[in-house]
């Protein structure tokens, strides 16, 4: 039997609607999320705290609802990677060379409104420059704004809320009308 700590770890399905102007993108689920199956499920990870100041989303809503209204709003999650190993939640625990990303060509080509891409934390940013972007076509790159953004997860206790949601701030412009 496989050791717990070197079995792959699978992400999630993206959460996108075909009109998604913004795609916010998490390098790999923490342990709360892939078990509850639903992004951001860490009750002290500040997403949902911050996609109710900067889209309007009601951080309170029940999570089918909260996706909804995310959607509505023109904004998609997914992560860069579909599969890792990794012992607890950390970023910092993902075995670099068991990184697999997901297929972004294809998720780009079906996004014709696709604006920008919201890099949630420091190895969302790695793994998008090391995976994806080589991947991914000049002009699929070009017509994109790539924000790399902090990490909204409680292991970033370094930045406040107030910071955050100034970091965040610069992807509340690109969302649907």
């Amino acid at each position: 039997m496989k050791d717990e700590s070197t079995r792959p770890l699978r992400g999630l399905p993206p959460a996108v609607s075909d009109d998604a102007r913004l795609l916010v993108l998490g390098s790999m689920p923490g342990e709360a999320s892939l078990r509850q199956q639903q992004y951001y499920g860490h009750p002290r990870n500040r997403f949902w705290s911050l996609a109710e100041t900067i889209f309007g989303v009601d951080a309170t809503m029940p999570y089918p609802q909260r996706i909804a209204a995310l959607n509505a709003a023109g904004v998609g999650l997914w992560d860069v990677l579909d599969a890792c190993v990794r012992r607890g939640s950390l970023d910092s625990a993902i075995v670099r060379a068991s990184e697999i990303a997901n297929p972004f060509a294809g998720l780009c080509e079906r996004l014709p409104r696709l604006e920008a891409i919201a890099l949630n934390g420091a190895k969302a940013a790695q793994a998008f420059a090391r995976h994806v972007e080589p991947q991914m076509d000049a002009a699929s790159l070009s017509r994109l704004s790539i924000h790399r953004l902090p990490s909204t997860s409680p292991a970033n206790a370094s930045y406040a809320f107030a910071q955050l949601q100034a970091a965040w701030a610069v992807v509340s412009s690109t969302r649907s009308a």
